[in-house]
C-alpha cells in the first residue's frame, strides 16, 4: 500500500473522504472505492462524488479523477495523456483506477478476506488476472481479441456491463445517483470477494492434489501420460503450470478423477490457449453404455462425448483401461491394477 499518508484536510479525528466523480458512474471507480473501504485506513471512509477540484482536495484519497496518478499522494487517475501504467511488466493492459487501487492495496486485502497473512504474489496475480484485468480494459477501451472478425453476438453479462445498468435511467424522474452508486459497490464487492475466496482458498489449494498427481504418473501407467486425481479439484491450470515447473517432457494426456455419483470420468486434456483442440481426443465418439463397452472391449463404459473430449465408465479400473486403450499403450505388460 501506498506509504504516505494524507493529513485530513477537515479536521483531526473527522471520517476519512474518498473522492471519485459525479455523473455515469462505471465499474472501475465503483470497485476501487469498495476495495478502499476493505483497509484498515479508509474502512469508515465517506464517499464524495464531484468532479469539483476544491471539492476533491477535501478528500483524502482520490481514485478515477484528477487527472494524476501519483501513489504516494494517494491521488489513483488513469485518464491523463501520457498514462501507461500495467499490473507489471508481464501485462500489457493498461490500468483502470480499480487496477490502480488493486495493485497498491490488492495483497492485505486479499489476506483481510482470507483471514491470512500469506496471500503471496500467485494468489495476487491470479486474482488481478481473473478478475480485474477485464474491468481494465473494458474501461480503457482495450479489446480482449483481434477485431478483424465480426462478432456471431453481443455479450452485456459481465460485470462492467451490469454497473453500468445501475446508472439512474434517463427517465427516472427522481433519479437518486450516489445511492445507485452504492449498490454498484455492493455489486462489484460481492464478486471481488466471491473471487478471491474461490482462488484463494479452493484454487490454491487444489494445487497439491494436482503435484501429486504428476508426481505419481509412472505408478499409474508406464507411459506417464495419464493421472489421477484424489479428488476432483480445479486442475487445468495448475496442470499447465506444474508440467513447465517440473520439466515434464511427455506431455500428459489424459487425467482421471471420480464424479459425483460414484463413477469415474477420464477426460483428455486440452492445448493449452485453445478451448476445442485436445492433445490426444478419445476415440468411441459419441458411444454409450453396452454399446460402448461392446465396441472398446470394457466393461461398465457409460459414455463418449460426442467431441471425444471426455467420458466415463464405472470403475476407477475401466476409466484407466479407457485411457490406456486410448493412449495406445494398453498391451504393455508393465501396467498394473489401480486400487479401487
Amino acid at each position: 500500500a501506498a506509504s504516505w499518508k494524507v493529513l485530513n484536510r477537515v479536521g483531526i479525528g473527522m471520517p476519512k473522504k474518498i473522492g471519485t466523480h459525479n455523473g455515469t458512474f462505471h465499474c472501475d471507480e465503483a470497485l476501487a472505492c469498495y476495495l478502499l473501504h476493505q483497509t484498515d485506513e479508509f474502512r469508515d471512509a465517506e464517499v464524495v462524488r464531484s468532479r469539483d477540484p476544491a471539492v476533491l482536495k477535501t478528500c483524502d484519497i482520490v481514485v478515477d479523477v484528477g487527472g494524476v496518478y501519483d501513489a504516494d499522494k494517494l491521488l489513483f487517475d488513469h485518464h491523463q495523456i501520457g498514462f501507461t501504467e500495467t499490473f507489471d511488466p508481464e501485462h500489457k493492459t493498461k490500468l483502470s483506477s480499480a487496477g490502480l487501487v488493486y495493485k497498491h492495496f490488492g495483497k492485505s486485502i486479499i489476506n483481510k478476506i482470507l483471514e491470512s497473512d500469506t496471500a503471496g504474489d500467485m494468489l495476487h496475480i491470479k486474482v488481478y488476472d481473473s478478475f480485474i484485468e477485464a474491468i481494465d480494459g473494458i474501461d480503457n477501451g482495450i479489446p480482449q481479441y483481434a477485431t478483424d472478425v465480426k462478432q456471431s453476438y453481443s455479450s452485456n453479462t459481465n460485470l462492467s456491463a451490469r454497473v453500468s445498468y445501475l446508472n439512474p435511467d434517463w427517465m427516472d424522474e427522481n433519479p437518486q445517483p450516489d445511492a445507485q452508486f452504492q449498490l454498484a459497490m455492493a455489486l462489484t464487492g460481492s464478486e471481488f470477494r466471491r473471487s478471491v475466496t474461490f482462488y484463494g482458498k479452493s484454487w490454491l489449494f487444489a494445487r497439491g492434489f494436482v503435484d501429486r498427481a504428476i508426481q505419481d504418473r509412472y505408478n499409474v501407467d508406464p507411459s506417464g501420460e495419464i493421472i489421477i486425481l484424489e479428488r476432483f479439484c480445479p486442475w487445468k491450470e495448475h496442470l499447465y503450470n506444474l508440467e513447465r515447473e517440473l520439466k515434464v517432457e511427455v506431455p500428459i494426456k489424459y487425467v482421471l478423477y471420480a464424479d459425483q455419483g460414484g463413477s469415474w470420468r477420464v477426460q483428455c486434456i486440452g492445448v493449452e490457449g485453445e478451448d476445442f483442440q485436445n492433445r490426444k481426443s478419445l476415440p468411441w465418439k459419441g458411444l454409450r453404455d453396452d454399446e460402448l463397452s461392446n465396441v472398446s472391449g470394457i466393461p461398465g463404459g457409460i459414455f463418449i462425448h460426442i467431441s471425444g473430449f471426455i467420458g466415463g465408465n464405472k470403475t476407477k479400473q475401466g476409466a484407466l483401461e479407457m485411457a490406456r486403450k486410448a493412449l495406445g499403450t494398453e498391451s504393455d505388460p508393465k501396467k498394473q491394477k489401480v486400487d479401487q
